[in-house]
């Protein structure tokens, strides 16, 4: 296997070309106080690799770990090590445009004012948004003023995919984020070092400003501020709703996150859509074509630039062929009959790939990318009729904690396979004791030790922070999810049907059965008519039905239902039929849980 040299210092470079300086005051804290980022937190890194890491993953994290505002180029600078991600600001005429926001405003907000405090007091002109992930949105209204109205620019689909995704599946995604990104695990040597992407997440407040300008072609050109703007839309790349774009004058190329210095993902840790690397491979050679030549200097919303238009390119080139290698070989193998798992173990990259260092699987891998292909397109079930029905979890690891000859034996296996090196499959034999028995000590000590050794050799960040936030549940440190993506600007950023959506996916369907309620809703603001029909445990949404008279009637803003949906309340809405319809399907919905169990059963 062919290795990136470490003697090789060109991404130090780059990584520090253009700083300016950084915060003096190292923590970011919220209204109340509390510390939503550290930038001394990552102080350890500069450190000689321990034991307890990859010494790639050491290497990348350093890298991620720089922090303060740095100049791309004339009229662009980066504030970058505030957040997972990065925020540029893109000098105009009158003031600056402000490119992804971060996850949250305090954290965007302290980034502004480092600008500010090298570069003078400029107002935002506009805001884009290069694609629909929150850290890329969430910190908006840290430099927009509340008042201010100013060009918020997205690309098509951008407000459906931005709230959809934080809202229906939002509490299971924000429950595994806190194992993908590893933001309440200690910071050091030992534990959590980073997340490939960028350090972590911040933990303060997430926001959205609806944009008010859409980019619906490739080839849109926009003129911001005095400044030309040239984009590319790459919907089902590394998002659904995404982005990139030129700054032609200024001969800057901005690439979103469709090309970082790592493997990206096409199919996160934390749960999303599965991504398409065919159409993420061809949207980058179309970026190639679009820009490369007219481009001295490429920067993303994640890591540092690169500079050169040969090296560009060639980092472009590189980045192209890792989706489409990964794409095309899972694509030739199973259709020779392999499934996703024999693949992963199976596939390897070609060496110019192998050895270049953006190329390594510090976010994505290989191996769950791999399964991510093959689960694109053949789904979750392998063929083999003896997985068509397996059973569940607990149940299953019961039975084979009794076939192996029960918890005592298992564990002495176990310890055996761990003094052997085995610890893939020492995790898998004591993850069926665990689950066969939460309470077995013994097991959740020995299993928490497995994972500390598989973190600490892991080379992609989120696998590390998967194992040791895994270990530190099953020894008793389970703390509560730190984010609620769901804000309250993405919730009114939902439409009245989206509202509806996750209304319905609350329903608890067997009590809901025997249940059958129709609703009207007139809506005064926006103007819109719905009918909700509760029957079968289904809730749906209609505009035509056959006018029959509703249970009830409602006349509502959009508004006063995002109230009714929180607290129940009908305060200024008013009601025509039997308001105990609401009870009874209020009643009905269940809960979510956003610390639900993940290592135990």
């Amino acid at each position: 296997m062919t290795q990136p040299l470490f003697d090789d210092r060109t991404d130090f470079d780059n990584a520090d070309k253009g700083f300016l300086g950084t915060a003096s005051q190292p923590q970011i804290t919220d209204g109340a106080g509390r510390v939503v980022w550290d930038l001394d937190a990552y102080a350890f890194l500069h450190g000689e690799v321990p034991g307890t890491a990859n010494p790639s993953l050491w290497r990348q994290s350093q890298l991620a770990a720089k922090h303060g505002l740095y100049r791309v180029c004339e009229g662009i600078f980066q504030v970058r090590g505030f957040d997972l991600s990065n925020i540029s600001v893109v000098e105009g005429d009158q003031g600056v445009i402000v490119v992804d926001p971060l996850l949250s405003v305090e954290c965007a907000a302290a980034a502004l004012s480092l600008y500010r405090e090298h570069r003078g007091e400029r107002p935002v002109t506009a805001v884009i948004y290069s694609h629909s992930h929150a850290d890329h949105f969430g910190g908006v209204r840290g430099v927009i003023p509340d008042g201010t109205e100013v060009p918020v620019i997205a690309p098509s689909g951008f407000l459906e995919h931005a709230v959809a995704e934080n809202v229906y599946a939002g509490t299971a995604m924000n429950r595994r984020s806190v194992f993908m990104y590893g933001a309440v695990l200690p910071k050091g040597a030992a534990g959590q070092i980073g997340a490939g992407l960028g350090p972590t997440t911040s933990t303060g407040t997430i926001s959205l400003i609806e944009p008010n300008t859409y980019v619906t072609r490739t080839g849109q050109e926009v003129v911001v501020d005095g400044v030309r703007i040239v984009f590319q839309l790459t919907p089902g790349t590394e998002a659904p709703a995404e982005m990139n774009f030129s700054f032609p004058d200024r001969r800057a190329l901005c690439m979103a996150e469709n090309a970082t210095h790592t493997l990206h993902n096409v199919l996160t840790l934390r749960g999303a859509l599965v991504r398409d690397p065919h159409v993420w491979a061809n949207y980058l050679t179309e970026a190639i074509e679009l820009f490369s030549g007219g481009s001295d200097v490429l920067f993303a919303s994640h890591h540092w630039p690169t500079w050169g238009t040969e090296e560009l390119t060639l980092f472009l080139s590189q980045q192209r062929d890792l989706y489409a290698y990964l794409h095309d070989q899972t694509l030739r193998m199973l259709n020779q009959g392999l499934t996703g798992a024999e693949i992963a173990e199976r596939i390897q990259l070609p060496p110019a790939l192998e050895g270049a260092w953006h190329a390594r699987g510090y976010y994505g891998s290989v191996s769950h990318n791999v399964k991510a292909v093959y689960q694109r397109y053949m789904g979750w079930f392998d063929g083999n009729p003896a997985h068509l029905w397996a059973l569940p979890p607990e149940e299953s690891a019961k039975k084979h904690v009794e076939f192996m000859g029960g918890a005592r034996e298992v564990l002495s296996k176990a310890g055996a396979a761990v003094e052997a090196g085995e610890l893939r499959w020492a995790a898998q034999v004591l993850d069926y004791v665990v689950f066969a028995d939460p309470g077995d000590t013994g097991a959740r000590a020995l299993l928490a030790e497995v994972y500390d050794a598989l973190g600490h050799g892991a080379e992609n960040g989120t696998w590390r922070n998967f194992y040791l936030q895994g270990a530190a549940e099953l020894r008793g440190n389970k703390a509560p999810t730190p984010i609620d993506s769901a804000s309250p600007d993405v919730m009114s950023a939902l439409s009245i049907a989206q509202v509806f959506d996750s209304v319905a996916v609350r329903v608890d369907g067997p009590r809901a059965w025997d249940t059958t309620l129709t609703i009207d809703w007139n809506f005064t603001d926006p103007v819109e008519e719905v009918r909700l029909e509760l029957a079968n445990g289904v809730l749906v949404q209609t505009t035509a039905h056959d006018g029959s008279d509703a249970d009830l009637t409602l006349t509502l803003t959009k508004a006063q239902l995002l109230r009714l949906v929180a607290t129940q309340s009908l305060e200024g809405i008013t009601t025509e039929g039997d308001t105990d319809v609401l009870t009874t399907l209020f009643g009905l919905l269940d809960d979510t849980d956003p610390d639900f169990a993940v290592v135990t059963p």
